[in-house]
C-alpha cells in the first residue's frame, strides 16, 4: 500500500560551516584530532548533508555534486580528460580545492587515507560506497597538521552512516534532452545490529552505468568559432595579429586528407587538392581569411574534427562493502572494514589525425591525381583526420580494494572523558590503462609508402600490384598497403597491421597504521585545555607491467612500467587552550621522516573570538607539505631527440643535438606552503537560523615540484645556475652530443589568494503559518578568485583568475553556487542556480583593433579576448511516500533546466571549457529510495 507520508523528511539539512557540527554529541571536526564536545575549528569548514546530496546531485556520479562547490576549481573529471591517453587520468574523478592541483588536495575516507587511483595518488572518489555516505566535510585551509602530506589545499573528508540500521534501496536513471547519456544506477545497503546492539553489521553494493556519447553534434560545436592569425598584420601597421571569427575550421587536416605542400618545380598546382569520397580528388576552396592552418568561409565545414570527438565517457562501475564492529567492553570498539571497487571507462580519444609524405611514385597517389599531374613533382606532404580509420580510443579500468583493522573507545583520564582510536589498513589498485587503435608509427609509414609492383619481383605478384614498397625485401613482415587518400577508400584489413592496443598494466599499495588519542589534561580558569596526540605510518608502492612492443614506437602511449616505494614515519601533538573572554587558541606540530627526503616539519595555529554571541572571528596560519609521490620521484622515463635552439642564450649548447630523458628524480623535496585564512562567522540571534560567514585566504607554496625541458635547462645552465648543468651529460654513445635529463624539480613558486562567502537560512514556516510543519532552506555560497601565479623563475609570471580558457589553470574571477528547499511533510522542492562569472580568453593578451602595438610572445595582439560566463538553473522534486512499512521518495531532476550551452572557446577541437561549464545540456533523471527501519 503506498501513501503519503514523512518519509526521510524531518532530518534537517545539515549547516554549512563549522558551527553546524556542533551538537550534544561527542564531534570529530575534519581538520582537527580534538575530539571535545562544542569545539569550533578555527579553519573554515563546509559540510554537505546527506539530504543536501540527494536532492541536489545532477546525477548518479556523487563528484558531480561535489565538484559545483565553489571551493573546488579545475578537478579532473572524465569529461575534461579526454585526451589524458598516456597519463593514466582517463575516467577519473579528483578534488581539486582552490585549483591548486589535485595533488595538494587531501582526500578521506572517515578521516583515514584511501590508496591512489593513480600513480600520483589521486584518489577516485567513486571508489568509495555512495549509499552510505552521510556527510561530506571539507576543509578549505592547509591541514597537514592534522594529517600530513597533501593538505595544502585542504581536505574533504567523506563521511560514512557506520551505524545505519535497516535496508535502503536507491535506483535511478536518466537521459540527456539530446536523447544520448543514458544511465542508470541502483545500490543497496544493510545494517543490523547484534549481540544486544554492542555489535553492527553493514552490507553495501552499488552497481552504475553510463552510456558515453562518443560524438560530439552539438549545434554549439559547429559553429566554427576560431582564433586566426591576421594574413594583414605587420609589426607596425596598427591591426591585431590574432583576429576571433566564426564560420571557420582548420583546412590542412581533412577527413579523407588534404595536400599541404608538394615538393618539386611542379608542387605549387597541388596544394589545397582534397581527397573526397572514393579518392576523387578536389580543389579546395579558401576563404577570404586564410592562415597557415586554418581559413574562414570557403570550404571550412568539411574538417570534420569538431564532430569525431567524444563529449562523455562511458563509464561501468561496480562496488562493494562491509563493516562489522562490536564493543568489547565500554572503553573499547573494535571494527573490520572491506571494500572492493571495479570501474571500466571507454572514451574517443580523437580522430588519427596526422600528416604524412608520399613519393612521387606512390601507387596511390598516382592512382589519385595521374601520372600527368605529378610532372616535376618529387613528393608531396598530406594532412588527415582519417574518416576511414577507427577513432583512437581509452579502455582504462581499475579496481580498488581496502581491508582495514581497527579499535577505538573512551574511557577515564585525569577525570575526563579521553578518546583514542587505532587501526592498520591496507589499499590496493590495480589498473589496467588500456589504450586501442592507436597507430604504429613504422607499420603506418610502411602501409602507406605503396608502390606498383615490378616485373619479377620477390612476392610473386603480378607486374603493376599495389604493393608496400618494404615487402619487395622483406616479403614476410606482413604489411599490406593502406590508401589513405580518400573516404572510404581504405583496406580493412590493413588495420590490424597498422594500428595497436598499446596496454600498461600497474599496482598501487599502501599500507598505513596509526593512533590517536584525544583528552583533557587540566583546565585553566578559563576553561578545560584539550591534547590530542597520535602518530602515523605509512608505505607507498607502485610495480608495473608494459610488454616490450608497446614500450616505444606508437603515436601515443609509449608506456613504461615504474617501480619503486618510501615509506613516511609521523607524530603530531595538537592542543585548544581556551584564553579568556571568548578567545581560544588552537595550534598543533606534526614531525614527519620521509625515507626519500628526510625530515620535515609542519604546524597550525589559530585563534578564535567570541566576539558577542552573534559574531565569531578567526584566523589561521600553517605551514603544510606536499611530498613527492611515487610518479615524480619514481617513474621510469620517455625519450625525444632533437636540437637545441640557436642563439648567444643557449651558450655551448646552442644548435647541438641532444636526447631528452624524462624520469623521476628522487632528490625532491616536499613542497612547502604557507597559508594564512582570516574571517568571521555571523549568526545574529534576531533572525534566528541565519548563518553568514566570509573569510579570505592565501598559499604561498614554495618549492613547487615541475619539469623544465631540454632547451630551459640549456639556457639556465647558459646563465650559471649549476643545478641545470648537471642535468647535461655528454652522449657516451657518440649518437647525439647531448643525454638531457629533464626531470621533475623544486622550483615553481605558486599564489593563490581568495575570499570565500557562505550564506545559509532555515526558516521553519510555522512562524509564518500555524501549524506548519514545513521548512525553508536557502543556502548560498561564492568564491571570489583574485590571484593564480605560477612563477618558475623563468617566464613573466601570469596571474590566470578570469582566464576561462578551460585549461585547468585558469580559474574564473567567481565561482557560485545558491538553492532553495522548500520541504513538507509530503513533499519538497529544490531549486539550484549555479556558474561562473565572464573572463577573458588569455589573461596575456593585448585587446585592440587599431592602433595595436607590435605583436609579441608575451604580448599577443587581439582584436577579441572576451569570453562569456555559464549560469545554469537546475530542479529537483521529491515525493515522500509510504510503501507498506517502509519510507520511500520518488524523485525527479532536471539539470540545466533552460538548456543553456557551455562557454564557448575560439579554438578546435571541442570549443567549449568542458572544466567550469555543463557540454551535455538539459538532463533527465528519475528514481526511488526506500528506507526500512
Amino acid at each position: 500500500m503506498i501513501s503519503a507520508a514523512p518519509a526521510l523528511a524531518q532530518a534537517a539539512t545539515t549547516t554549512s560551516t563549522a558551527e553546524a557540527a556542533a551538537t550534544d554529541e561527542q564531534i570529530v571536526v575534519t581538520g582537527s584530532r580534538i575530539v571535545r564536545d562544542g569545539f569550533r575549528s578555527p579553519t573554515p569548514l563546509s559540510v554537505l548533508s546527506q539530504q543536501e546530496i540527494q536532492s541536489q546531485s545532477p546525477t548518479n556520479n556523487l563528484a558531480d555534486f561535489i565538484n559545483q562547490q565553489p571551493a573546488l576549481a579545475g578537478s579532473t573529471r572524465p569529461a575534461n580528460s579526454r585526451l589524458a591517453i598516456s597519463s593514466g587520468l582517463a575516467g577519473v574523478n579528483t578534488l581539486n580545492l582552490r585549483n591548486l592541483g589535485e595533488v595538494r588536495t587531501l582526500v578521506l575516507l572517515d578521516g583515514r587515507r584511501s590508496v591512489g587511483s593513480t600513480i600520483t595518488g589521486l584518489v577516485d572518489i567513486n571508489t568509495f560506497p555512495q549509499a552510505l555516505i552521510k556527510t561530506v566535510e571539507i576543509v578549505t585551509g592547509g591541514a597537514s597538521a592534522a594529517y600530513g602530506s597533501d593538505a595544502v589545499a585542504g581536505v574533504a573528508n567523506f563521511i560514512l552512516d557506520k551505524k545505519y540500521t535497516g535496508i535502503k534501496i536507491d535506483a535511478d536513471t536518466g537521459i540527456n534532452d539530446a536523447g544520448d547519456g543514458h544511465n542508470y544506477s541502483f545500490s543497496a545497503a544493510v545494517g543490523l545490529p547484534f549481540a544486544g546492539g554492542r555489535g553492527h553489521v553493514l552490507v553495501a553494493g552499488e552497481f552504475a552505468r553510463r552510456d558515453g556519447i562518443l560524438t560530439t553534434e552539438r549545434d554549439w560545436n559547429q559553429i566554427g568559432f576560431r582564433t586566426l592569425i591576421n594574413p594583414n598584420y605587420t609589426p607596425t601597421n596598427g591591426q591585431p595579429q590574432n583576429l576571433v571569427v566564426k564560420g571557420a575550421a582548420t583546412w590542412n587536416t581533412l577527413p579523407g586528407g588534404i595536400i599541404r605542400s608538394a615538393t618539386g618545380t611542379g608542387g605549387a598546382a597541388l596544394r589545397g587538392i582534397y581527397f573526397d569520397v572514393g579518392g576523387a580528388p578536389r580543389a579546395y576552396r579558401f576563404g577570404a581569411l586564410t592562415d597557415a592552418t586554418q581559413t574562414q568561409g570557403g570550404d571550412w565545414e568539411l574538417n570534420d574534427q569538431s564532430r569525431r570527438i567524444g563529449l562523455d565517457a562511458e563509464d561501468n562501475r561496480r562496488g562493494v562493502f562491509g563493516r562489522v564492529s562490536y564493543e568489547a567492553a565500554d572503553w573499547i570498539e573494535v571494527y573490520a572494514e572491506g571494500s572492493f571497487n571495479w570501474n571500466k571507462t571507454l572514451f574517443n580519444s580523437g580522430p588519427q589525425a596526422a600528416a604524412f609524405t608520399l613519393t612521387r611514385d606512390n601507387a596511390f597517389l598516382i592512382n589519385a591525381l595521374g601520372a600527368a599531374a605529378l610532372t616535376n613533382v618529387t613528393g608531396v606532404t598530406v594532412g588527415t583526420s582519417s574518416q576511414d580509420l577507427p577513432f583512437r580510443k581509452n579502455n582504462s579500468d581499475r579496481e580498488v580494494q581496502r581491508y582495514t583493522l581497527g579499535a577505538g573507545g573512551e574511557f577515564d583520564m585525569f577525570g575526563k572523558k579521553a578518546v583514542w582510536s587505532a587501526y592498520a589498513q591496507y589499499g590496493k589498485t590495480d589498473t589496467n590503462e588500456q589504450l586501442r587503435d592507436v597507430m604504429n608509427n613504422t607499420r603506418m609509414a610502411q602501409a602507406t609508402d605503396a608502390v606498383f609492383a615490378p616485373a619479377g619481383n620477390a612476392l610473386g605478384v603480378a607486374a603493376g600490384t599495389i604493393v608496400c614498397r618494404s615487402t619487395l625485401t622483406a616479403p614476410t613482415n606482413g604489411c599490406i598497403p593502406l590508401n589513405r587518400l580518400g573516404i572510404g577508400v581504405a583496406n580493412p584489413a590493413a588495420f590490424a597491421n597498422v594500428l595497436g592496443n598499446p596496454f600498461r598494466n600497474q599496482r598501487f599499495k599502501q599500507m598505513v597504521a596509526g593512533f590517536n588519542l584525544s583528552t583533557i589534561p587540566f583546565a585553566t580558569w578559563a576553561g578545560d585545555v584539550s591534547v590530542a596526540v597520535g602518530g602515523e605510518y605509512r608505505k607507498e608502492e607502485v610495480s608495473g607491467f608494459v610488454p616490450v612492443e608497446f614500450q616505444t614506437g606508437w603515436a601515443v602511449g609509449n608506456f613504461l612500467p615504474t617501480f619503486g616505494s618510501y615509506n613516511v614515519k609521523e607524530a603530531y601533538l595538537e592542543t585548544v587552550v581556551p584564553l579568556g573572554i571568548g578567545f581560544e587558541f588552537n595550534g598543533a606540530v606534526r614531525a614527519t621522516d620521509y625515507s626519500t627526503s628526510g625530515y620535515v616539519t609542519t604546524w597550525k595555529t589559530g585563534l578564535t573570538w567570541q566576539l558577542i554571541d552573534d559574531i565569531r572571528l578567526r584566523g589561521v596560519v600553517s605551514r603544510d607539505i606536499r611530498a613527492p609521490n611515487l610518479n615524480e620521484l619514481f617513474q621510469s622515463g620517455t625519450s625525444r631527440s632533437n636540437n637545441f635552439g640557436t642563439g648567444s642564450a643557449f651558450g655551448q649548447y646552442a644548435g647541438r643535438t641532444f636526447q631528452e630523458i624524462t624520469t623521476g628524480n628522487r632528490a625532491l623535496q616536499p613542497e612547502k606552503s604557507d597559508a594564512l585564512t582570516l574571517g568571521g562567522v555571523l549568526q545574529p540571534r534576531f533572525l534566528p537560523g541565519f548563518s553568514f560567514s566570509a573569510d579570505w585566504f592565501r598559499f604561498k607554496v614554495k618549492g613547487a615540484i615541475s619539469q623544465f625541458f631540454a632547451n630551459d635547462i640549456a639556457q639556465r645552465c647558459t646563465e650559471g645556475r649549476l643545478d641545470f648543468c648537471s642535468a647535461i651529460t655528454v652522449d657516451s654513445t657518440g649518437v647525439r652530443d647531448f643525454v638531457v635529463s629533464a626531470s621533475p624539480f623544486n622550483f615553481n613558486r605558486i599564489t593563490v589568494r581568495g575570499i570565500d562567502y557562505e550564506a545559509r537560512y532555515a526558516l521553519p514556516l510555522d512562524q509564518w503559518f500555524d501549524g506548519s510543519s514545513s521548512t525553508l532552506v536557502l543556502r548560498g555560497t561564492a568564491t571570489n578568485y583574485l590571484e593564480n601565479i605560477v612563477d618558475n623563475g623563468i617566464s613573466v609570471p601570469i596571474n590566470t583568475v578570469g582566464q576561462n580558457s578551460g585549461t585547468q589553470s585558469g580559474t574564473p574571477d567567481w565561482i557560485f553556487r545558491a538553492s532553495a528547499t522548500f520541504d513538507t511533510p509530503h513533499y519538497s522542492i529544490t531549486a539550484v542556480g549555479r556558474g561562473v562569472s565572464a573572463g577573458t580568453y588569455s589573461n596575456i593578451n593585448v585587446v585592440c583593433t587599431t592602433n595595436c602595438p607590435a605583436s609579441t610572445a608575451l604580448a599577443p595582439t587581439i582584436d577579441n579576448n572576451s569570453v562569456s560566463g555559464a549560469f545554469y538553473a537546475d530542479l529537483n522534486f521529491t515525493a515522500k511516500i509510504m510503501v507498506g512499512g517502509s519510507d520511500g521518495q520518488l524523485f525527479f531532476n532536471i539539470t540545466n533546466l533552460f538548456n543553456r550551452d557551455p562557454i564557448l572557446l575560439p579554438e578546435g577541437g571541442l570549443s567549449a571549457n568542458p572544466t567550469f561549464s555543463d557540454i551535455l545540456g538539459r538532463a533527465f533523471r528519475v528514481g526511488v529510495r526506500f528506507r526500512t527501519k
